[in-house]
């Protein structure tokens, strides 16, 4: 009971996500086998990621000034009614593509705002009940973990034992219960932005009016932080790549090596699964280890060799288990990315800032996700399969580790290291509401 808002908040990321990691493989798989075309797949995922991008990068003083909780409940009621209508209109046979295209835009456009809505609550969330910062987007990621291993799992067997249009219909639900946990457990006014100290209070006295202006407030911060720049960028051209994974090469894998949908619902729940375990082993422990050595291991783990492993599948017949091993060992070290981000992140941005800074952020870091199906359709079809498996690999490896040798990277610790030593001076005053406001000036 003492941690209401942040259990419910949580609740509300782990059901939503749910909804979106089985359409995840539910449309991809459904356009695939109707179309036999693996560009018109990447095409859907194309029309969806580019407005969600688009819309969470225009949203953030929108929902500094409306409000998260609002935004969230209300766009994931939209997103639910346009994933909802697409099952009756491919029943009635009234669903070419354009319009297909029409609803995932719309379904992208609404999510983009919700998710970021979500993200917004947290630290907010935290201070209420209490709980460090670094255990709260934690327990995050876990939520979100947890969702991307029931989900594909389940819509795997939901695919394969009935169809896409069933997975779907339980996408639409469970955005729909999001919206309502959001609306019925947390408080009004929840993560309105409030100010977290007498200094950011003084800068939020000063708060320009307009939304161009504080567009452009959030936009001068986020140029003033090289740190979270160098974050952005680097997790933008991975996110590339784990969209031309997920959305074309997976499923398209899948095909040609006979396993079918269960196996794409298989791999997301082992790596999905271990991932859990990693983002809760980083909930209770992240706090007290240096940050840089997990972080760039996580993405050694995570990154490379899924890609390596499914190319030697399909072509050298390397066993379904050999894959599903590979995806257990990176879906740990993935658990640990998305809390150690969350936590620079929310140490960085002052909380009034929070919305508009952390749309800008987060929309810079997804905005290679649009493009990771369209490059990755246009691959296969160019060269096949195996070759795009390899290059890919070699990619993320190479732009991983070559990233670590920035020298931005080395703030992760010492940034952390200074909003501690703020936290206690605060804590002398008496005031815990700053708990993650940190070092700042003023991140999937």
């Amino acid at each position: 009971m003492r941690a209401r808002a942040l259990v419910g908040l949580l609740a509300a990321v782990a059901v939503s996500q749910l909804g979106t990691k089985i359409s995840a493989v539910a449309l991809p798989w459904f356009v695939l086998v109707t179309t036999g075309s693996p560009a018109q797949t990447g095409l859907v995922a194309f029309c969806e990621m580019t407005p969600y991008v688009l819309a969470k990068a225009l949203s953030g003083p929108l929902i500094d000034r409306a409000g998260p909780r609002v935004t969230s409940w209300t766009t994931d009621v939209v997103s639910a009614a346009a994933v909802a209508a697409i099952p009756p209109l491919h029943a009635a046979g009234l669903l070419p593509l354009w319009l297909l295209l029409v609803l995932v835009a719309l379904v992208g456009v609404t999510r983009g705002p919700g998710d970021l809505a979500k993200q917004v609550m947290v630290p907010e969330a935290a201070d209420r009940d209490g709980v460090p910062l670094e255990r709260a987007t934690g327990l995050a990621g876990v939520a979100e973990r947890l969702a991307g291993t029931v989900g594909p799992a389940g819509a795997g067997v939901l695919v394969a034992a009935l169809d896409a249009m069933t997975a779907l219909v339980v996408n639409a639900v469970c955005l729909a219960a999001g919206s309502l946990l959001i609306a019925l457990t947390l408080p009004r006014g929840m993560g309105r932005g409030r100010p977290a100290a007498p200094e950011a209070a003084e800068a939020a006295g000063d708060e320009p009016a307009g939304y161009w202006r504080r567009f452009g407030q959030g936009f001068a911060f986020l140029r003033r932080e090289p740190m979270l720049l160098a974050i952005s960028l680097t997790v933008a051209v991975t996110n590339l790549l784990d969209a031309a994974y997920s959305s074309v090469l997976l499923p398209v894998w899948a095909e040609e090596s006979g396993h079918g949908p269960s196996a794409i619902g298989m791999i997301g729940a082992v790596f999905g699964g271990t991932a859990v375990c990693g983002s809760l082993l980083a909930a209770v422990v992240a706090h007290r280890l240096p940050r840089l050595p997990l972080f760039f291991g996580g993405f050694l783990l995570a990154g490379a060799p899924r890609f390596v492993i499914l190319a030697l599948s399909v072509s050298a017949g390397a066993p379904l288990w050999s894959v599903l091993a590979v995806c257990a060992v990176g879906g740990f070290g993935s658990g640990f990315l998305n809390p150690i981000i969350g936590a620079v992140v929310l140490e960085r941005i002052p909380r009034h800032m929070l919305g508009r800074v952390q749309a800008l952020f987060t929309s810079l870091a997804w905005s290679g996700i649009p493009l990771g199906g369209l490059v990755g359709g246009a691959a296969v079809g160019a060269a096949g399969l195996v070759p795009v498996l390899l290059v890919v690999g070699l990619l993320y490896f190479l732009i991983t580790n070559l990233a670590a040798l920035r020298p931005e990277w080395r703030r992760m610790d010492r940034e952390r290291a200074a909003a501690r030593t703020g936290r206690a001076d605060r804590g002398d005053r008496g005031d815990s509401a700053t708990a993650c406001h940190g070092a700042a000036t003023g991140s999937g």
